[in-house]
């Protein structure tokens, strides 16, 4: 299991990347994260970034 840390302004994430669905760009140089069977959440960075973090590169 692979596990993603997200930094978020009002806290910090640990995301296993497999529980990861979608990836959307948000205002303020954010990214909204979509989870399996949850609420999205609201990261730190552009959807570069994030994907990059996903991805494993």
């Amino acid at each position: 299991m692979k596990f993603v840390s997200l930094k978020s302004r009002g806290g910090n994430y640990l995301v296993v990347a497999q529980n990861i669905a979608w990836l959307r760009t948000d205002e303020n140089g954010q990214t909204k994260v979509g989870i399996v069977g949850s609420t999205p959440l609201l990261v730190e960075g552009n959807i570069d970034d994030i994907a990059a973090q996903v991805g494993g590169e």
